[in-house]
Parts: C-alpha cells; structure tokens; sequence
C-alpha cells in the first residue's frame, strides 16, 4: 500500500509539471516571445533541480527496495562466486561515482548557468587535451575490468581440478536430466539416435559400454559436496538453453551437438544457507537463462549442497540406469513372447 501511495505522489507530481508546462504557453502568447523565453529558461532551471532531487531519492528508494530481494547481502555460495561478487562490485563503485558526477553536473549547469542579461555564453568548439582524457580514461578503466572478466571466464572453463566432482546435466524443453558416474568415475558413451524414453533411455546412453552399466542417472534435483570442485559438462536435446546458477554466480549455455563445461567449489551448504537467509524453503536454483519456448518459466531444477558423508548416503540409494532399462527390456520381451505364443495358441506356461 505504501509503495501505491509513493508511486501515486509521482504521477501527481508529473501532472502538476505538465499543467505548468502548458500554462507557460499560455504566457508567452500574453507576454511576448522573448520575455516567455527567459521565464521559461528559469521555469526549466527549477525543474531541472527537482528532477536531479527526485532521482537521486528514486535510486535510493530503489535500492532499499530491491537490494534485500536481490541475494548480494548473502553473498556468492561458490568461492568463484566470491570474485565474480568482488568484480561487481569494483564495476559499480567506478561506474557509480562516474555517474553520480556526471549527473549532478549536468543538471547543476542546467541551472547555475540558465539565460541571462548579465552574462554571455562562451563558444568552446575543441580542445585535444580534454578529448585525449575523456576518451583514454574510460577506454582504460573498461580494459582493466574486460581483463579481469577474462581472467576469471578462463579459469571456470578451463581444465577443472583432478579432484573435481564430474556430473553431466543435460537440458530439454522443459527440464532438466542430470547423470553420475559410478565408481569407476568415467561417463559412458552417448549417441542421440539411442534416445528413447519409451525405453528408460531418455539420454541415449550406449549400453554397451561397460562404463555406462553404474552410471546413475536423476531429473531436477542436483547433489553435490561442500568445498568439493564440481565439474560440469553440459548438454542440451533441442534448443539452446543455459544453465544458470544464480546463487554461485554462474552461467553456461547448453548448446545442440556441442558439450561444454563450467566447473565450480561451493563452500555453504543448502542447510547453513537456510540458516543464514532464515528461511527454511531456501533451495539453490538451476534456471534457464535462455528463453527457450512458452515453457521456459517452468524449466528450473534444484541443487542440493551436502557433506560428503550425506551425499555417499544418498547415492548408495541409487539405481544405476542401465539395471532399470535392463528391466523394462526383459519385461518387454516377456511380454512379447507371451503376445506372439497366444496369437499362435501355444500353451503359456505361468510361473
């Protein structure tokens, strides 16, 4: 209700301008063309203050608003988090300060330096020295800060530690597949023309590969271990989606045909972090930062950060894939003889 009100002020306030605006019209049809022109120009200073005023208040508002919604006061969950936070907030301390100058000094001169009798606009065309500053100064801070995006954009793409924890998440309209490997640590083969659902096969897994036999393969939610690297390979079955990870501050398309990686250390688990956000329904989140079709609002998958003792508890309870698919190709079979031994009138033993 509060916000109502405030925005309510606003367009009143915008209103009352507007009816100033058109009565100043009105005015430099009675008082003559040059007179209107000067009172105009000092209408126009005011406003320009008033302006400057109610934007620098709607920037505060606006933070005080939304910076508590916006997770930087929790802080990254992920240690590559923390320097990607470290760089943001770099950028919008130079950015910032820049603006906030910027601003006030131009609406400042709007009005300190407004038409009047009493003085005469000087003709300022060129100068070499201002135009080599303000051209070198901003090109050298945006270097400094594409440098350091660089420097981090390698580093979460490039090789992951050998210690790294290897998951695959794949991505489809709209949802996502998520696959281990088992003890042996190694993925097996997939090959697109092998997907089947109707098969428990909904990733195309080459079953005859001995590696995929203990692969365990879960949709939505993603398991991982506190302060344990997480390389990820990601995939995508249709469209381009993206992998985002707002949380841990990270991001990486799913692109057709062409896998690619991202790997990451989170260090507070799903339970502390409840704990320090205070509230209880707290999850991290995997969301498509792609729109990807009607469905995209829908496409979001939960990663649930654990010890390791938890996670080693929870993957005991885990089939691997291949002994499901196994199953449903027996019962498959069974079924089919029975079918093809009735159709025929062959007697059907029943055990």
């Amino acid at each position: 209700m509060n916000n109502f009100f405030l925005i309510a002020i606003v367009v009143l306030i915008f209103l009352v301008i507007f009816q100033i605006s058109k009565a100043s019209e009105y005015v430099s049809i009675l008082k003559g063309e040059e007179k209107s022109r000067k009172q105009n120009n000092k209408i126009n200073g005011f406003l320009m203050i008033a302006f400057l005023i109610l934007g620098l208040i709607g920037v505060w508002w606006c933070n005080d608003i939304l910076y508590p919604r916006s997770g930087l006061m929790v802080g990254a969950a992920s240690s590559e988090g923390q320097s990607i936070d470290k760089m943001m907030w770099i950028t919008i301390i130079v950015t910032g300060v820049v603006f906030f100058i910027t601003q006030i000094l131009l609406f400042w001169f709007s009005f300190r330096y407004q038409e009047s009798d009493k003085r005469k606009a000087y003709y300022y065309p060129h100068n070499n020295k201002l135009e080599i500053i303000w051209t070198t100064v901003p090109a050298i801070t945006l270097t400094i800060l594409v440098v350091f995006g660089l420097k981090y954009w390698f580093k979460f793409t490039s090789d992951a530690p050998k210690n790294a924890q290897l998951i695959e998440i794949t991505g489809h309209q709209f949802g996502w597949e998520i696959r281990y490997p088992g003890k042996d640590g190694i993925l097996g083969r997939k090959n697109y023309k092998l997907t089947d659902p109707a098969k428990s096969n909904s990733l195309g897994v080459d079953w005859a590969d001995a590696a995929s036999h203990d692969d365990i393969h879960v949709t939505t939610t993603m398991h991982v271990v506190v302060n344990k690297p997480v390389k990820l390979v990601i995939n995508s079955q249709d469209v381009i989606h993206d992998v985002g990870l707002p949380q841990f501050r990270l991001k990486m398309d799913a692109v057709p045909g062409t896998p690619t990686t991202l790997w990451f250390t989170p260090i507070i688990t799903t339970e502390e972090m409840k704990k320090k956000t205070g509230n209880p329904d707290f999850v991290y989140e995997i969301a498509c930062d792609q729109l990807c079709g009607k469905g995209h609002f829908t496409m979001r998958g939960v990663i649930v950060v654990e010890t390791q003792k938890e996670f080693n508890a929870w993957m005991i309870k885990q089939r691997p894939e291949y002994l499901k698919a196994k199953e449903f190709l027996t019962s498959t079979a069974t079924s089919e003889n029975v079918t093809k031994n009735v159709a025929l009138g062959n007697p059907v033993s029943h055990k």
